[in-house]
Formats: C-alpha cells, sequence, structure tokens
C-alpha cells in the first residue's frame, strides 16, 4: 500500500473521522485497486493499492477496511473514534447497516441460504470497526463528491503503477 499525503498523529481531541473510499476494477474479476481519504482534525491522509486478481467489490471492501487499520496506525492512544464512512458502494453500506445481521443469525448465508461472498473481508471490517461510532453514507459514483472523486483517482493511479511494474 502507498500512503499519500500528509499527516500528524491523531490525538484524544481528534475524535471526529471521515473515511472516504472507492474500489475499482478494470475486468471483474480482473487488476482492482482502492483510493482512501482520511480527514480529521489535524490530519488528512490518502491511501491507495492495487491487488492482480480481484472483484470490484472486494476493492470497495478492502478500501474501508485498509482506511480503519490506518486510523489505528496513526492514534497516539487506541481510543473510540466517530467514523463516519463515505462510499459509493451500495454493496459495503446495506452490507454493514442492513444485511449483517441476518448473515450472522444464518450462519453466514444470504437470504437464498447461499454462502456470503467476501465473507473473510466482512469480518475483518467488522472487526476494525468494533470499536468505533460508525455512520454509513452512500454518495453517488462520479457524480461530482470531491473526496469520493479522489478515491477514484488513487484507485486507478494504484492500478495504473501496479500495471506498469508488470
Amino acid at each position: 500500500m502507498n500512503r499519500v499525503g500528509w499527516k500528524t498523529e491523531m490525538s484524544k481531541e481528534s475524535a471526529r473521522v471521515a473515511l472516504y473510499a472507492d474500489g475499482a476494477c478494470r475486468g471483474n474479476p480482473g487488476v482492482g485497486g482502492f483510493g482512501v481519504v482520511l480527514v480529521g482534525d489535524g490530519f488528512y491522509e490518502e491511501l491507495k493499492s492495487a491487488d492482480r486478481s480481484t472483484t470490484n467489490n472486494r476493492m470497495e471492501l478492502s478500501g474501508i477496511i485498509a482506511g480503519f487499520e490506518l486510523i489505528g496506525d496513526l492514534e497516539k492512544e487506541r481510543a473510540p473514534r466517530k467514523v463516519h464512512v463515505v462510499t459509493d458502494s451500495q454493496y459495503v453500506v446495506k452490507g454493514m447497516t442492513e444485511w449483517l445481521p441476518n448473515w450472522r443469525k444464518r450462519g453466514w448465508q444470504t437470504a437464498s441460504r447461499k454462502p456470503v461472498l467476501n465473507r473473510n473481508l466482512w469480518e475483518r471490517l467488522v472487526e476494525v470497526s468494533r470499536d468505533h461510532d460508525v455512520t454509513w453514507e452512500w454518495v453517488r459514483g462520479h457524480a461530482g463528491h470531491p473526496e469520493n472523486e479522489r478515491c477514484d483517482e488513487l484507485a486507478n493511479e494504484a492500478m495504473d503503477e501496479f500495471l506498469a511494474r508488470g
């Protein structure tokens, strides 16, 4: 993963964090990438990464997971934060706000009794977000939302850089 931008360490006072993330994929499955922007009181951080063979949904989840992991890396003290996640992925927002309780009750199966796809990433997302007060917001992709557009640029940069390395 490549960190881009500037930061300062988080303090107790920077309890509110905005986490913007976007995933992208060229082919589905195919080469994929994600971009993350974290914004809080006294810090701004960007993150991007790519993978050789993945799906768009995996990259959407992976970006948000990486954002939460970066929050942990930046903290002076492990303290719960108010994290507002903004994504253009209805899959992630609905998964975390609507579907997750029922998946767990059914032993990680969907309503049609099929295994939940990307279970390992859903479980990781639950783990890294567990101690925070999280709100989820869906925004329409490619509609001019500045941070979402920046995340899309970062995801595409990550894929371009990955492909250029061969």
